[in-house]
């Protein structure tokens, strides 16, 4: 077993708060800033130079994110001033081990005092170069998993450029093969629309042609490590895509309609971002889990006979669409979608062929996408699994000369 001992936090690093910097005061540039729940901007200027190591200090807690270049460390956040003499990607891991952490901060939102933290017992390795070898261990783990994302994100932007290609710039094969609107292909102006489209396609009013379900509700104690996959809020990136790392899992009571299956759309109808990023944003249900998903209250499945899922996911995830549904989103805090706007936007209806044979483009596009997400899907399992075995010396590598 490595030689582990117990140590106060402070004697191996130094946390300090991070720097006040509001939005309407940063200046678009090269350095992250970085805050309590990750990047939240960029910016012309930095306040540190990494290898870092940030991680909340209200707000949102226990999420550790590590940084190897110039940043700036938002003031809802802490970060390590002096990783004294220790390797700062072992220390990374290290604060990711202790999991969501909260000190004796009486403030009704979640905090940590970097001084209580200091004070913290935990299990360490003294020895650099042990410390290298085990971090070099979950290290691979990661960078099979980012490349693995990098794949899915090539997908992802094949499925949109061919929906751009024949859905926007109307360039579809027409009869003889050839781009149509390139080709010569004719464009008609459409009034309700004001624009043209391709001769023989319809307008329509979206409402015409979809339905909604909507999630369940839940408490945070329906809320558990294990049980029925949870499709919420935190499962959408702020592009759209499924995000894995955002599933829960819940444990309350459901009805067995409210299960999901794999190939069914689902948007966002709820929104915690600033400018409303995520709100009306959608993703195909990957057939990446041992159990039918569930979804929450935050969340609404969309079904339509006439639009394929893989064209509206697209849709929904178009910057034009975005601009037109967040101004039916409302609250202070939370803001709520009103599935009406998605009802009254008005469109164009494509021909079925074509839909269907979009549909089929991208049917392989997810096959693969759904292979390379339960490879991720047991990659962190592993990684999860070895991180608290490695730091408390349960598991034993060999250190590097």
């Amino acid at each position: 077993m490595s030689k582990v001992s117990p140590r106060r936090l402070g004697d191996l690093i130094t946390l300090k708060r991070g720097y006040d910097l509001p939005e309407k005061d940063r200046v678009p540039g090269p350095y992250p800033v970085i805050s309590s729940a990750g990047i939240s901007g960029v910016h012309h200027d930095y306040k540190v130079e990494g290898p870092g190591v940030v991680t909340g200090r209200y707000g949102t807690l226990g999420e550790m994110y590590f940084v190897d270049g110039k940043y700036w460390p938002h003031n809802t956040a802490l970060y390590v001033q002096n990783f004294k003499g220790n390797d700062p990607k072992y220390i990374y891991y290290l604060l990711s081990c202790l999991g969501r952490i909260r000190t004796s901060d009486k403030s009704a939102v979640p905090g940590v005092n970097r001084n209580e933290l200091h004070e913290m017992a935990i299990p360490a390795i003294d020895d650099k170069k042990l410390q290298i070898a085990i971090r070099k261990v979950l290290e691979a783990i990661d960078q099979k998993i980012e490349l693995n994302n990098r794949i899915n994100a090539e997908l992802e932007a094949m499925a949109k450029t061919l929906y751009d290609y024949w859905f926007v710039q109307f360039d579809f094969p027409d009869t003889n093969g050839k781009p149509y609107k390139t080709s010569g292909g004719k464009m008609v102006y459409n009034p309700t629309l004001k624009r043209e489209i391709p001769e023989g396609w319809i307008d329509c009013l979206l409402g015409d042609h979809v339905t909604f379900k909507r999630g369940i509700s839940y408490k945070s104690g329906d809320i558990q490590n294990a049980g029925v996959p949870f499709i919420n809020l935190n499962s959408f990136s702020l592009s759209g895509e499924f995000k894995l790392e955002g599933t829960k899992y819940y444990n309350g009571k459901f009805k067995p309609e409210s299960k999901l299956n794999p190939g069914e759309l689902v948007i966002a109808i709820t929104d915690v971002t600033r400018n409303a990023d995520i709100i009306g944003k959608s993703f195909v249900i990957p057939d990446i889990f041992d159990e039918t998903p569930l979804m929450s209250c935050d969340v609404a499945s969309v079904s339509s006979r006439k639009f394929c899922n893989a064209y509206l996911e697209q849709l929904f995830n178009s910057e034009s669409y975005h601009k037109y549904i967040k101004y039916y989103a409302s609250g202070t805090l939370v803001l709520h979608l009103d599935l009406n706007g998605v009802k009254w936007f008005k469109t164009y209806l494509p021909p079925q062929k074509l839909l269907e044979e979009y549909s089929q483009h991208c049917a392989s596009l997810f096959k693969q996408r759904n292979i390379v997400l339960k490879e991720n899907v047991y990659l962190e399992s592993l990684r999860d699994w070895l991180l608290p075995m490695l730091m408390n010396g349960q598991v034993t590598v060999g250190a590097q000369n």
